[in-house]
Order: C-alpha cells, then structure tokens, then sequence
C-alpha cells in the first residue's frame, strides 16, 4: 500500500496534504510537457488539486489503485484543455513581434515554432486522442500502462495513437517547415 493510500483511508484533508506532496512535481511536469508554459503548467497544478479539494468535500477522493497514473492523467487531461482556451484565446489576439536575432537563435525560434505548431495541432485532436498522445509521448507510457489507465485495450490504443500521429503528421506538414 502506497503512502496516499494509507492516508485516504484515514483523514481525507491529511490524505489531500499527502497526495499533493507526494506527487505535485509529477503534476507539474507533465502538465509543463503538453503546455509548455511553467505559468500554464502552474495553473494545471493548481486545477487538478482543486477539483481533488472539490469531490473531498462532496463525496471524498478516491485516487484507486495507482494515485500515479490517475493524478498523472488528470494532469494532462487539463493541460489539453488550457491549450484548447489558449488556442481559442491566441486566434482573437493579433500575432507579437518576433524576438530579436542572435547567433544560434535561428534554430531556437525554429524549434519553438515546431512546439508551438504541435500543440496547436493536439489541442485540434479530440480530447481522448490528445490525452493518449501526451500519456505515450511526453509521459513515456506503454500502450498497455495507457489502456489499464483508461479502461480500455492496447490494440484500441495503439489504434488511436496512429490515427492521432497521421493526423499530427498531415497538420504540421500543411503549414509546411
């Protein structure tokens, strides 16, 4: 039995103090790896446990058998959808000014427009497919790991991940290199 388990059982305030100080620095890494953005990815922290804090008060929390995957999950679920609100947000605002060149800055602004396009694309794919893609390529889990997290099988997953990567693949090359 793992620590937050333990708690969970016990004190439901203690057991929310527990799960956040166990497992914030997961939260926020994996909310920083789909947004991109320590201000975003701290908003997504903050998020997941305030609904955690919500569903205490109301029917308690329950992280099931592994608070890991499933605080890791939500995490990404609500990083997926801050980049849905910026994407919507960013088309009303008029495009910044470019930063200033220096040497080897080309290839920096190349590879934050490269990031700044993929998210853009995930945050067009549905939130399902958006979520796996994150779990597999910026969390790094297995395709059998996403499937128990979800409740599903690896074969739809693996599916999903390749509709999802063609997708991904067909968008950054419509706006080209």
């Amino acid at each position: 039995m793992q620590p937050t388990e333990q708690v969970f059982n016990g004190n439901p305030s203690r057991a929310l103090a527990a799960a956040f100080e166990e497992h914030h620095r997961r939260v926020f890494r994996a909310a920083f790896r789909v947004t991109g953005s320590i201000d975003d990815a701290e908003d997504v922290l903050q998020t997941v446990f305030l609904n955690m804090m919500k569903r205490e008060s109301n029917a308690g929390v329950d992280l099931g058998n592994d608070p890991k995957s499933y605080l890791c999950r939500a995490a990404v679920n609500a990083a997926v959808d801050v980049l849905r609100t910026r994407k919507r947000r960013t088309a009303l605002e008029p495009e910044a000014d470019p930063p200033e060149e220096s040497p080897g800055a080309e290839a920096e602004v190349a590879r934050r427009e490269l990031r700044r396009r993929l998210r853009g694309a995930l945050s067009r794919l549905s939130p399902r497919s958006a979520s796996i893609v994150a779990l597999r390529f910026f969390e790094g889990y297995g395709n059998a790991e996403i499937a128990t997290m979800l409740g599903t099988s690896s074969s739809s997953i693996a599916v999903t991940l390749h509709r999802a990567r063609q997708r991904l693949k067909a968008e950054l090359h419509e706006v080209g290199p």
